[in-house]
């Protein structure tokens, strides 16, 4: 089968596990001009090729694997691929997103993307190398560690550093928000993927690959990366040192720092959490992605009482706060030790530490007893926490109840805990809070996968003049905007942020490296030899955003669910922000001002001028 002669490989990959098949098919030129990769390509399968209304779980759900563009070509940057499927979590659109080295591997073997298909009667992995497809027996993984699978793979087939993308036990057992991790320390964490790939018997995929995508211009490229090779150490210097752990301080003094469940914003334990304690203490080494020089991944090792496995990695600044000042917890022994058991179990700690810390405050609120939580559910018992990870990952005990997500969680308990399940859509909430950022919130209501802080905007990062709001005023961003405002000002500069959020979730490229829109637009220029205009590239992210939310509005979401819980509408009691809430009519204006700036209808609809201005009006056939 002929490439297409640069950037992409024009190669996707089919795989039905039910039949045990594979094929290969050509999407052409015109698709992914259109499309990118990621979650464009994602969300047009799906849509295209679901059935309304169909069990998350079942066989007809499709688990697509993508990268973009740009990922496996040497861009400082381009480690990152896209995983989607109909949410279990939510009942909608679903997707996720990792760095490491899977996607590139994927893109070397010769594949833009991956459609699995159908249900494997017994426990299997797929296994890529080049053209050589496989589909493999792995009913000696099935209970096993993501840490003993990949080693296991790795010997199997004798090449010590093929990728594996896998699930764990929390996938095997369906968990809402099970996770897929690869190299054990990168996880596709939100929307439960792993538990759509537990539902196809699918533990693992394996690659490897020795085709990397052709350059249309590799001189122009060449110089580019070396721009960013000579200046990360300035741009993203902190990043390097401290990870993102380094933003825990940084919230916790601004008062936005989730505590205790998204009661309060400041955390009294928060320096025995932060960056400065992890560097001084447990770091071992900083790791990083494929072709990225920045490192930012922590990699941790604790002994004593309490063993932290390197092989792990370490807690990024969402576990942290996540597990720790969201359950009241500043042990960081242990709140890194909860990071390793859930990427052993394969859980996405954001929706763990949520659920978890619902739990507590209906512990602590009387409704949940000691007998039906299992243990004594405080806020503040890292013991607890470590407990109940595990229960939710072998859906034991409360943990049945938890796994099932703190919506649904919150619906069995009744309807007095309604309102402290901290989620939009089913998802729970990032670790990032809209009484500080307040357009931020309104990007939680609009995501087409729930609560998501990676496609969406930071308030604080465009309140005062910067480097980073000149870099994007070509986006059509002005500004500087207070954080907490909401205003039309601020929806505009909610869409041009999110809509070019949406648009390096095509490319599939990471938020960490300090790339312009301009410089981008050059990188995909050189990369393809298409002459892409910035209009274009907007437009692919239009799509990625619109796209998701007719697939949406075609599974009964409406615009009702759009929304914030109660929480955020109420006041801070205490800390840096008391007094703070966010006001409930602006943001319901701000909401509608959003969806008019998108080309959508009162209701959240997109409106047909806009599905033909995008190249959409093949929906309206539908």
């Amino acid at each position: 089968m002929m490439y297409m002669e640069y950037g992409f490989q024009n190669r996707l990959l089919r795989v039905n596990l039910t039949e045990g098949s594979t094929s290969v098919e050509a999407p052409g030129e015109a698709f992914y001009r259109k499309h990118i990769g990621g979650r464009a390509l994602i969300a047009h399968y799906l849509y295209k090729e679901l059935e309304p209304g169909l069990e998350a779980l079942g066989p007809k759900n499709k688990l697509i694997f993508a990268g973009g563009v740009l990922t496996g070509t040497p861009l400082v940057g381009s480690g990152k691929n896209s995983v989607g499927a109909k949410s279990p979590l939510t009942g909608a659109y679903g997707d996720s997103e990792a760095g490491g080295f899977f996607g590139a591997e994927l893109r070397r073997a010769g594949y833009d993307a991956i459609i699995i298909e159908g249900k494997s009667d017994h426990p299997v992995y797929i296994s890529i190398v080049d053209d050589q497809v496989e589909i493999r027996d792995a009913s000696h993984l099935w209970g096993q560690s993501t840490g003993f699978v990949q080693d296991a793979i790795r010997k199997e087939q004798s090449e010590p550093y093929m990728r594996v993308a896998q699930i764990g036990v929390a996938g095997e057992n369906l968990v809402k928000f099970a996770c897929i991790t690869n190299d054990l320390k990168h996880f596709y964490g939100r929307s439960g993927m792993g538990a759509v790939m537990g539902s196809k018997m699918l533990r693992a995929i394996a690659v490897k690959g020795s085709r990397p995508p052709k350059i249309a211009k590799p001189e122009v490229l060449q110089e580019l990366n070396k721009f960013m090779t000579q200046n990360w150490p300035t741009m993203a210097a902190s990043l390097h040192e401290n990870g993102t752990s380094a933003t825990l301080l940084a919230l916790n003094a601004a008062g936005g720092l989730p505590t205790r469940n998204f009661q309060e914003g400041h955390f009294e334990g928060a320096e025995n959490i932060g960056a400065p304690q992890m560097n001084a203490t447990i770091l071992k080494s900083r790791e990083g992605c494929f072709a990225c020089p920045i490192r930012c991944k922590r990699v941790v090792e604790a002994n004593g009482p309490v063993y932290v496995d390197p092989a792990y990695g370490g807690p990024e600044y969402e576990t942290l706060a996540a597990l720790g000042s969201n359950c009241g917890i500043d042990d960081l022994v242990r709140v890194a030790k909860g990071n390793e058991m859930c990427n052993s179990l394969g859980l996405d700690t954001i929706s763990t530490g949520v659920a978890i810390s619902f739990a507590m405050e209906c512990y602590e609120k009387g409704y949940l007893s000691q007998e039906q939580a299992g243990c004594e559910l405080k806020f503040g018992n890292a013991e607890a926490m470590l407990f109940l990870i595990s229960q939710i990952a072998n859906r034991q005990g409360l943990g049945q109840l938890l796994a099932e997500g703190t919506r649904a969680a919150s619906q069995e308990l009744g309807v007095k805990t309604h309102d402290l399940a901290m989620e939009v859509k089913g998802q729970e909430l990032p670790m990032h809070e809209p009484r500080l950022k307040a357009a931020l919130g309104v990007g939680y209501a609009v995501s087409p996968t729930g609560a998501d802080h990676c496609h969406n905007i930071h308030d604080t990062i465009f309140a005062q003049p910067s480097s980073s709001l000149e870099a994007v005023r070509p986006l059509g961003v002005t500004g500087p905007l207070p954080a907490d405002e909401l205003s039309t000002d601020k929806a505009r500069m909610l869409v041009a942020i999110s809509t070019w959020r949406h648009f390096t979730n095509c490319t599939v490229t990471c938020y960490f490296v300090p790339w312009t829109p301009e410089q981008m637009q050059a990188i995909i220029q050189a990369v393809t030899g298409w002459n892409f205009s910035m209009l274009e590239l907007m437009d692919v992210g239009k799509r990625a955003v619109t796209l998701p939310r007719l697939f949406n509005l075609r599974e009964g979401l409406t615009g009702k669910d759009d929304y914030l819980k109660p929480r955020f509408f109420e006041p801070f009691k205490s800390g840096p922000l008391a007094g703070k809430a966010l006001n409930r009519e602006q943001f319901g204006a701000t909401l509608q001002d959003y969806y008019g700036i998108m080309g959508w209808d009162d209701q959240g609809r997109p409106l047909s001028g806009t599905l033909k201005a995008l190249g959409l009006e093949w929906v309206l056939k539908e």
